[in-house]
């Protein structure tokens, strides 16, 4: 694994995810994906792949609600695996189980998609090393192209036994309702940079990343705030390297006008399509 998801980056750290039954989302997050419960109350439970560190929660808000249509907020949430060998082990997997997938080839990763049963977007994916992505005038080149399945497959023949330890948050995509109003949240806000465009979407990084963020509006332009009951993204952490620099950004969305509120040991934000966001270190 290269260093884009720790010290001096920007990074995804987890994802809170709202779902209708929690039982019935754990069993195909277990059993399907291949997370650990780290924690667990009647209504929440606390994912890991290393039996320390939560990756993914799963909530079931009281009176849960279907996920609306043309509403902004989740995309997809995406795994990143160590290595290709390890997405092969998780391919081989899925088409045992025979759950439904898409994939793609990115040019600077393999990327496996399925949806969660609530329709929570889920990608699971390995990069390419870094040495092999193409920048051109400080974007880079990404592009949707068929996977090499069979490739893939035969980069191992270990038995699977879940999601290996070394799995992190590659990154999040969210629907947004103003792209141009959510890219200035995210790189004056944040401290994101601009590292590539593709229709109605923005993709960001920090520390030269194919991106940690991305933002669309392919639920249409003016996609509203889903409801607070219902299934979806709840909230999910960004990690800053220290103090200072998360003092940084608060001080930077505050003139923003964007809303800041200190918590226990971190800072929740929103940005302007009501995606929540805390600010850890």
């Amino acid at each position: 694994m290269e260093h884009f998801h720790q010290k001096p980056t920007i990074y995804v750290g987890e994802v809170t995810i709202k779902v209708k039954n929690l039982d019935y989302a754990l069993t195909f997050y277990q059993n399907i994906i291949g997370l650990k419960v780290l924690e667990k109350t009647d209504h929440q439970a606390v994912l890991t792949t290393d039996g320390q560190t939560p990756l993914l929660t799963l909530e079931q808000p009281d009176n849960a609600a279907s996920k609306e249509a043309r509403t902004a907020g989740l995309y997809h949430f995406a795994i990143l695996l160590p290595s290709r060998a390890d997405l092969s082990v998780f391919l081989r997997h899925l088409l045992q189980t025979g759950y439904p997938l898409g994939a793609a080839d990115h040019l600077v990763s393999e990327a496996l998609y399925l949806n969660d049963p609530d329709g929570n977007g889920i990608e699971v994916y390995r990069d390419r090393p870094s040495s092999e992505w193409v920048w051109k005038n400080g974007l880079v080149e990404m592009a949707t192209e068929q996977l090499d399945a069979e490739g893939i497959l035969g980069a191992s023949h270990a038995e699977w036994s879940g999601l290996p330890e070394g799995t992190v948050m590659g990154h999040i995509h969210l629907h947004v309702g103003d792209l141009q109003k959510a890219e200035e949240f995210y790189t004056k806000g944040l401290g994101f940079n601009v590292v590539s465009y593709y229709p109605q979407a923005v993709f960001m990084s920090t520390g030269g990343y194919h991106h940690h963020i991305a933002i669309n509006t392919w639920q249409g332009a003016g996609a509203k705030t889903p409801a607070e009951n219902s299934v979806g993204l709840k909230w999910y952490t960004l990690v800053y390297p220290d103090e200072a620099e998360r003092e940084n950004v608060i001080k930077n969305l505050q003139e923003l006008g964007a809303p800041v509120q200190k918590e226990a040991d971190f800072y929740t934000t929103s940005d302007p399509s009501g995606n929540q966001i805390r600010l850890v270190i």
